[in-house]
């Protein structure tokens, strides 16, 4: 289950004794997704995209306007 963390600006999922992160800036109403890391070890099973689509649904409940900085996000961005 994806957690939020307002104070570090991320979002994790922790699975297996690893964590996935997803980090974010806030700047007024614009969040910019700005890097995903999955541990090697958990690669391949899809959590970074749970991890973004999470955070994606968050940002939209709360009316903000998304950026990504971050190659992986900006490609479901687009999708």
């Amino acid at each position: 289950m994806t957690e939020h963390q307002p104070e570090n600006q991320r979002f994790i999922l922790e699975q297996d004794g690893y964590t996935c992160v997803l980090d974010y800036t806030l700047q007024g109403d614009r969040i910019n997704f700005t890097h995903t890391y999955v541990p090697f070890r958990l690669r391949g099973k899809g959590l970074a995209e749970i991890l973004v689509r999470d955070a994606l649904a968050w940002a939209d409940q709360q009316g903000l306007k998304k950026e990504a900085s971050c190659w992986y996000v900006a490609n479901i961005l687009n999708e």
